[in-house]
């Protein structure tokens, strides 16, 4: 375990105190006490991000004592239990949707749903509203996420007389086109499975929509229900067309970049965090592209995949006005543009008032993001089930990808898994 505390001055420069000039404005009430904040971001460069956002706050508020305790992030993930329970901070990072049910179902988080009825909150934030509300209710604010998509060779496109696709039925038309060339539509590396998740996530929220995904991951449908296998049909379509690079079991995400950058397969469905391997491997920005995977059901809104990180408030905060006041300040769109421009987090913002830095991928993403996803926005498959669903059902998605045959026997054995892990 990395565990370090620091106690954060109030000293800062006039240019830092810039960005929070705005916030000042309108949050001007004065805090006191004692402010605790637990942080996962241990990485040089995010917790540096968020030591320096810290210190902003506290800048706006000198008679407020913050105190800050840095952890490992998976030794954070064996210990949020403990110390939610016994000598809780004010503040803690997590992660939304399921991820954060566990602590909202033990009454370990406070819920903020009174943040969210303020307008700065509700008209900036509407997009990730779902991904932090559990029984109606919102149990802590986003700090940062990226978009999933497809990210695709253009020059290939280009060579082939083809568009971004937008419909289901023009992304089949494209992939034979691309088959037809000789390459493969995509690329995937299953290998670690969460990938074939991606996949399983984007189909069924283009096949059934934002809130079916939702209830299917709180065991509330069947994996044997007509609407899921209507899902995996569409899936097959792909399949069956050979759409995807051959024995893509035994290869991971990075390891399935190359069939991408030799020209090999024509995209990839995968977060931006597989632009700077691509620029790496010399994919140039005019080769490369991306486009909001296609409606399947014409009549369903847009949702997308964009894992999102939080801070909360611990049910058992002793200083929660402070809490409160720097949930506000997070969320804020001077410190969202601050905290995720490239120089720090290199994310997108919560705040669809933010601005970001000047990158094809991030700008796209935003707008995809803040005004192009009104289904709602999904935290990818592994944190939207519970741990051992995801873990059952990747493997099953995995096998399916392989042996799309075995269909049936993996529905009944997830469902027997649901009754398990639902029960």
């Amino acid at each position: 375990m990395n565990l370090k505390k620091t106690l954060v001055g109030a000293a800062l420069s006039a240019s830092t105190l810039l960005s929070g000039a705005a916030y000042a404005e309108s949050h001007s009430e004065p805090l006191t006490g004692e402010l605790k904040i637990f942080l996962d971001t241990s990485n040089p460069a995010p917790r540096a991000t968020m030591e320096a956002m810290i210190g902003r706050f506290g800048a706006l508020h000198p008679d407020l004592e913050i105190s800050t305790t840095v952890i490992d992030r998976d030794a954070y993930k064996t210990q949020i239990r403990n110390f939610l329970s016994a000598d809780a901070p004010d503040v803690a990072t997590w992660y939304a949707a399921n991820r954060m049910a566990p602590y909202v179902n033990a009454g370990l988080f406070e819920d903020v749903s009174d943040l969210w009825e303020e307008p700065e909150i509700a008209e900036n934030l509407a997009s990730t509203k779902g991904a932090m509300t559990i029984d109606g209710k919102q149990w802590g604010v986003p700090y940062t996420y990226y978009q999933w998509g497809v990210y695709y060779r253009k020059d290939i496109y280009e060579e082939l007389g083809l568009s971004e696709p937008t419909s289901w039925e023009e992304m089949k038309s494209n992939c034979q086109k691309i088959l037809d060339s000789g390459r493969k539509c995509y690329t995937i590396g299953t290998k670690f499975l969460w990938t074939a998740g991606g996949w399983f996530d984007y189909m069924n929220l283009r096949t059934n929509g934002f809130e079916h995904h939702m209830k299917l991951a709180a065991g509330e449908i069947k994996w044997t229900d007509d609407s899921v296998r209507q899902t995996f049909a569409n899936w097959r379509e792909l399949i069956d067309m050979g759409a995807f690079v051959d024995n893509h079991q035994t290869y991971s995400w990075q390891e399935a970049l190359p069939f991408m950058v030799k020209g090999e397969a024509a995209a990839y469905l995968m977060g931006n965090f597989a632009v700077a391997p691509l620029r790496e491997a010399g994919l140039t920005d005019d080769q490369l592209d991306f486009y909001q995977f296609p409606k399947i059901d014409p009549d369903l809104d847009f949702a997308e995949d964009a894992p999102t990180d939080t801070f909360h408030i611990a049910a058992n905060a002793k200083n929660k006005d402070a809490a409160r006041a720097f949930l506000r300040f997070v969320v804020s769109t001077e410190e969202q543009t601050e905290i995720n421009n490239a120089a720090n987090l290199g994310q997108l913002p919560v705040n669809a008032s933010a601005s970001i830095d000047d990158d094809k991928f991030l700008n796209e993403g935003f707008a995809m993001l803040s005004s192009n996803s009104p289904g709602g926005v999904a935290q990818f498959f592994d944190r939207d089930f519970p741990a051992e669903m995801a873990a059952e059902g990747m493997q099953g998605l995995q096998e399916f990808m392989v042996f799309p045959d075995n269909l049936d026997d993996i529905l009944n054995r997830l469902d027997k898994v649901a009754e398990r892990v639902y029960k």
